[in-house]
């Protein structure tokens, strides 16, 4: 199994410890899968190209990911 880092803010990370209960790193995972299945069922799609450059269009990905702590890598 491959491991990877995430960034989150400090509050996020002070709310999840809330609910310790909850296996963060299997949400993560089984929700990385979910997006990765309705990409694969978007790339059978006919317009798939359209579509899935759409997904992947820098202000779509901004809006989504936006992340200002992730902003020092822009100029690395």
């Amino acid at each position: 199994m491959t491991n990877i880092t995430l960034s989150i803010e400090n509050t996020i990370h002070r709310r999840m410890r809330e609910y310790s209960e909850i296996k963060w790193s299997e949400f993560v995972r089984k929700t990385i899968e979910k997006r990765l299945d309705e990409l694969d069922t978007l790339g059978k799609h006919p317009n798939k190209e359209s579509i899935l450059t759409m997904l992947a269009s820098e202000d779509v990905l901004k809006k989504d990911w936006d992340n200002k702590a992730d902003e020092r890598w822009n100029d690395v």
